[in-house]
Formats: structure tokens, C-alpha cells, sequence
């Protein structure tokens, strides 16, 4: 990290738990300003609350989140929010509102911009995610691919300093997931802050600076892809890959 500047996104002994199921155990993380993560590990070991802790949509028991030196609580969502960007597993688009509508709504009503500079911002975020000629179509005429697409371009709009990315393509139909993982590369491109939960290796090879393995609420090992996918240290991780490259 150049300096002292404060990491985009910091973890100090985060711990959360959902009744008697400890999900997160301790956490500690640090991820840089322009950072792309791949967060990776089985089903059920805390990957998707992980990321949820970042804007606030999981509350923590203890320990501190922080973003761009800020610490996430109550009083500072708003502005957390402000700041990061989340794409979900489903698109939750609005069904009755058009593709240009629906990217609209966030620009004029959280950042207060006029109809003519939100159409602007939305027309240009649908070319970066390659599909201006969707604009006034509805959700539900669109493929799953060209949905999530649209949920990207959605988030894109309100100017993220980072992005979330949890799962975006495990509910896609195979053909679709390419032309997602496209897009997301291309974005990783752009200096942008990432942290993308993701069962696709080879994306996180290609893409990654870092890999983050959790299991069981816990870091087990986080290391450069070449050193991760090559040469895993941990037996769980070893494990891992071994079911998920030869799946």
C-alpha cells in the first residue's frame, strides 16, 4: 500500500455469529485501493457474510470493519454505501421498469441527479457492460447473462469506489456465465477496488491479485493465484481444489 494511506477495506478480528453458529471466527484482513480478491472456499464456510459485513447488510458481534479508513456502523452506512457497489447471485431488477429505468433510480434518488444526467450515466454504463441495445427492453425479455449484466451496469451507475461480487454467476445457465466473467474481467481492468466470491478458477486466475480461501468461518490461506493454484499449502485447501478443478 503506497504510504500510509488507509486500506480500501480492513477486517480486525471480526467475528459474527447467527444463533449458535459461529460463521465468521476472528477475521483480520486487509485488501488495497485497487485490489481485485478472490474469495474462495466451500459452501457454508462464511464467504457471502464476509463480504456482506462490507455495506453493512450483515451486522458484526465483534471486532472492526472499516472502509477507506472509516469504520462500518450504523451511523456511517449511508456513506459506506456510498462508496461500494454490490452485484448479488439474483438480479433483483425491477420487473415493471425498463433496463434504462431501472439503472435511473439509484443515480436520481440517492445521488439527486437529473433525469437527462442519470439517462447519461445509464446509456454509458450499459455500453461498458456491452449492451446499449437492451435499454428499452424489460427485465423479463432478456437472457439470465444479459439480466446479471444489467445488475452490474445498476451498480456502475451509482460510482463505486468498490465493488462486491457474490456468486454473480451461480444462477446463470452455463452458456450465459462467460459473458459475465467478460465483463467483470474488463472491469477488473479499470483500477477498481474488487472482492468477487466466485466458484470460477479459472477467472480467479486470470483476474486475481490475491486469493482469499475460507472454510469453517476462517482464513485458512490467502496467497498470489500462481503460488494458490500451483503449490496450496493447507490440506483444506488442497482438497478443495482438487474436487473443484477436476469437477
Amino acid at each position: 500500500m503506497p504510504g500510509n494511506a488507509a486500506p480500501a477495506i480492513l477486517f480486525d478480528t471480526v467475528s459474527k455469529s447467527f444463533g449458535d453458529f459461529r460463521v465468521l471466527k476472528d477475521i483480520s484482513l486487509a485488501i488495497a485501493r485497487g485490489e481485485k480478491v478472490v474469495v474462495c472456499g466451500p459452501s457454508g464456510s462464511g464467504k457471502s457474510t464476509l463480504i456482506r459485513c462490507i455495506n453493512g447488510l450483515e451486522s458484526i458481534d465483534t471486532g472492526r470493519v472499516e472502509v477507506d479508513g472509516v469504520a462500518v456502523t450504523p451511523a456511517t452506512l449511508a456513506a459506506v454505501r456510498a462508496k461500494v457497489g454490490m452485484v448479488f447471485q439474483q438480479f433483483n431488477l425491477f420487473p415493471h421498469l425498463t433496463v434504462l429505468e431501472n439503472l435511473m433510480l439509484g443515480p436520481m434518488r440517492a445521488r439527486g441527479l437529473t433525469r437527462t444526467d442519470a439517462k447519461d450515466i445509464a446509456l454509458r454504463y450499459l455500453a461498458r457492460v456491452r449492451i446499449p441495445e437492451q435499454a428499452d427492453k424489460f427485465p423479463r425479455q432478456l437472457s439470465g447473462g444479459q439480466q446479471q449484466r444489467v445488475a452490474i451496469a445498476r451498480s456502475l451507475c451509482m460510482e463505486p469506489a468498490i465493488l462486491l461480487f457474490d456468486e454473480p454467476t451461480s444462477a446463470l445457465d452455463p452458456e450465459m456465465i462467460s459473458e459475465v466473467l467478460v465483463v467483470m474481467e474488463e472491469l477488473a481492468h479499470t483500477g477498481m477496488t474488487m472482492i468477487v466470491v466466485t466458484h470460477e478458477m479459472g477467472f480467479a486466475r486470470r483476474v486475481a491479485d490475491r486469493m482469499v480461501f475460507m472454510d469453517h468461518g476462517e482464513i485458512v490461506e490467502t496467497g498470489a493465484p500462481q503460488d494458490f493454484f500451483t503449490a496450496p499449502k493447507s490440506p483444506r485447501a488442497q482438497d478443495f481444489l482438487q474436487k473443484i478443478l477436476n469437477h
